[in-house]
């Protein structure tokens, strides 16, 4: 704690937007990581198998409890909506479950385009830090007296460094986590356009009556 307070003191006030960005990004980053990872997420092939074989047994009404179930996850969402028209045409179904990916894929990628503008903005701030101690140093080489030269020099690269590490140990990071929540999102969201294209198409199988020959080339291809 006290590195961290002479780190403050030393790097002058470009330091308290650093920090500002510092906190920022990890709130964002843990709040996303608990949503993607513990809430929205789902083991999407078993889960798909588990209403594949609902839907092969024309038990509707048991897959959408079984989506019910899980109520946070991304995926039952939009098969939910698919499900509860089962009994309606195909371009309906197909509607329903376009409007539900349009709902859940926004709440996927909420706050995560503010990660990397976090770590842009400690690294671009931690430069302008690095500029301001190497203006104070070259005016302590300019204009001081002999008696404050070397305490101003001093002080004036330490301001450049301290702001500059600052700035790069932030930024590394919140880039880091934004890979990791940008790639788990991005999962969640190709298993939900996969397997909604699959139950749509088990659902219009299912009116055409061809729901064995078709379910049974589905599970062929899983």
């Amino acid at each position: 704690m006290s590195f961290l307070v002479n780190a403050m003191h030393k790097g002058g006030i470009f330091m308290w937007p650093i920090l500002v960005a510092a906190i920022f990004a990890l709130a964002i980053s843990f709040e996303r990581l608990y949503y993607i990872i513990f809430r929205a997420n789902i083991n999407g092939t078993a889960f798909m198998a588990q209403v594949q074989k609902l839907i092969m047994a024309n038990n509707i009404d048991r897959a959408i409890k079984l989506c019910n179930a899980e109520p946070n996850a991304a995926l039952p969402r939009v098969l939910k909506a698919g499900l509860t028209r089962a009994n309606r045409s195909e371009q309906e179904i197909q509607n329903a479950v376009d409007e539900s990916i349009l709902e859940v894929f926004p709440g996927l990628n909420k706050r995560t385009a503010f990660l990397p503008m976090l770590a842009n903005v400690a690294t671009l701030t931690g430069l302008l830090g690095t500029i301001q101690g190497l203006i104070l140093a070259f005016e302590a080489v300019a204009h001081a007296s002999a008696e404050t030269k070397q305490t101003m020099l001093a002080a004036g690269i330490s301001t450049a460094m301290f702001t500059t590490a600052a700035g790069l140990v932030v930024a590394i990071p919140t880039l880091v986590l934004h890979s990791i929540v940008q790639s788990r999102t991005v999962k969640i969201q190709d298993e939900i356009d996969q397997f909604a294209l699959k139950t749509v198409n088990l659902l219009s199988a299912r009116r055409r009556g061809t729901l064995k020959e078709e379910g049974t080339g589905a599970a062929a291809e899983g």
